[in-house]
């Protein structure tokens, strides 16, 4: 391989035939005198446009099979033109250089076109920094290679995952999400589809290393005391997920008061308190309207009730809970999101929690652009690290993209969603349409601080639990 040519931020490399390089492949265009190289990754594969190689190609069409005899070509010329004609163009964005055996962000310098070499680069040359203390297997390169990084790369960080149905997003989260557990690390997962409920036994029903560390909550078959959800939490669910009017709350905050002040405090007795409290009737219908929406979503109750207490010690014991949101309504499932939004906040705030990861699956269905910022902004703080999962990347704002440390994209068909994407993932636009619409199903291209912030594509590791979610069809053959 020759390095042709630089551009702005792409560099242009010439192939021969013998020479294999496919888009996502790193190079590393070495400088021999200086021993300074530029790491670059292919994004796109051409054939080299030479003069007259047009002219030449339809020569060779038209007169095949047409002219007898045989060829006689002493000097090899012909041999030597088809592998012109063979010849590749790799176009490639620079990720960063190596100048004294250090990995740098920039390279203000270029590197001579007769005096370097180019040669591909490997994973381990890229990621390489001592062993990881938590190893996680994401998967393995197209040559074998397996793609290994740290725990520590999603600790504290806002991950994002997106691709469209079918391509294998959501088995990647239950990978990040089994590899964080088997660490010690507490994780809450919001699952819509039920599909995270047996991560706990292998494929052939038998239990496995997870199956007493992951507990499977099902609001409304379980229910939560109102009071050991509290004022707090019982405020924000009125606010944000049934859009209590504030003259309202501030009533309804006098109510619940005045009730735990008398020991009476339960969710029969401010059904009752509502009817009789002294109030414009404006107030009281709002006030009623939200109870019922409460008592319908079946998550509270007065009797044999779970308590947050038990949660956020089997959390701090290092596990996981699943939250199964499966064949809840829209209203069910922003209640039951902002409830365990709000406990979570004031856990981690009262130290009864170090962190959480959260693990929010199919976001765009019930996270509003409430939830976002919270989540995004002040909970981060706190001690929640988000990882959300969508088909829709529309339906997270910029701002949020913006904010994410680690993005991990799988295939994405359509040109709208790949503009949008393009637009927002930390990196630019050419190498995200030209990586990712190529993708095969349960390939990802990762971006962000996971990877030493070089884009990386790889087959995600399969997994021996009962992973669900794969698509149901009728026609098996």
């Amino acid at each position: 391989m020759k390095f042709y040519k630089k551009e702005g931020n792409t560099a242009h490399v010439i192939a021969f035939p013998d020479e294999e390089a496919e888009r996502g492949d790193y190079l590393l265009i070495e400088d021999r005198e200086s021993g300074r190289g530029l790491i670059a990754q292919v994004i796109d594969v051409q054939f080299v446009n030479l003069p007259g190689i047009l002219e030449d190609l339809l020569r060779d069409t038209m007169t095949a099979g047409s002219v007898e005899g045989e060829d006689e070509d002493p000097f090899g010329v012909s041999s030597q033109v088809a592998y012109l004609k063979d010849a590749r163009l790799l176009v490639c964005k620079i990720r960063g250089a190596i100048e004294g055996g250090r990995l740098l962000a920039h390279a203000p310098w270029l590197p001579s076109r007769i005096g370097s070499i180019v040669r591909r680069i490997s994973i381990e040359e890229l990621l390489c920094d001592g062993d990881p203390k938590r190893p996680i297997r994401l998967g393995r390169t197209k040559s074998g290679k397996g793609v290994v990084i740290d725990a520590k790369g999603l600790d504290g960080k806002l991950n994002i995952i997106m691709g469209r149905k079918g391509t294998g997003k959501s088995h990647f989260s239950k990978l990040l999400l089994l590899n964080l557990v088997k660490y010690g690390a507490p994780c809450l997962v919001f699952d819509i589809n039920g599909e995270y409920v047996n991560l706990g036994r292998d494929w052939d029903g038998r239990p496995n290393e997870f199956g007493d560390r992951i507990m499977v909550l099902r609001p409304g078959a379980q229910r939560f005391d109102v009071r050991s959800v509290g004022l707090r939490a019982m405020m924000d669910i009125l606010l944000h997920a049934l859009d209590l009017p504030p003259t309202s709350a501030k009533v309804f905050a006098s109510m619940w008061k005045e009730l735990a002040a008398r020991d009476a405090l339960s969710l029969g007795s401010i059904g009752t308190a509502i009817q009789c409290w002294s109030c414009h009737e404006s107030v009281r219908e709002a006030l009623a309207s939200r109870y019922h929406s409460l008592v319908e979503s079946g998550v509270f109750g007065d009797e044999g009730c779970m308590d947050f207490g038990e949660i956020a010690k089997w959390l701090g014991d290092g596990n996981a809970v699943v939250v199964n949101m499966r064949n809840k309504s829209s209203l069910s499932r922003r209640i039951i999101v902002e409830l365990f939004l709000g406990k979570l906040t004031e856990l981690l705030s009262a130290g009864a929690l170090r962190a959480v990861f959260l693990f929010a699956e199919e976001a765009h269905l019930y996270l509003g652009d409430t939830y976002w910022d919270d989540v995004v902004t002040r909970m981060r703080h706190l001690g929640i690290f988000a990882t959300f999962i969508t088909n829709q990347p529309e339906t997270i704002r910029e701002g949020i993209y913006r904010q994410a440390d680690n993005i991990f994209l799988f295939n994405f068909a359509n040109d709208h969603d790949l503009e949008f994407v393009s637009k927002t993932a930390k990196l630019d636009a050419d190498s995200v349409k030209l990586l990712v619409s190529g993708l095969p199903e349960r390939h990802c291209l990762t971006i962000g601080e996971a990877v030493r912030n070089f884009p990386l594509i790889f087959e995600v590791e399969r997994l021996s639990a009962d992973t669900l979610g794969q698509t149901r069809y009728f026609f098996n053959d």
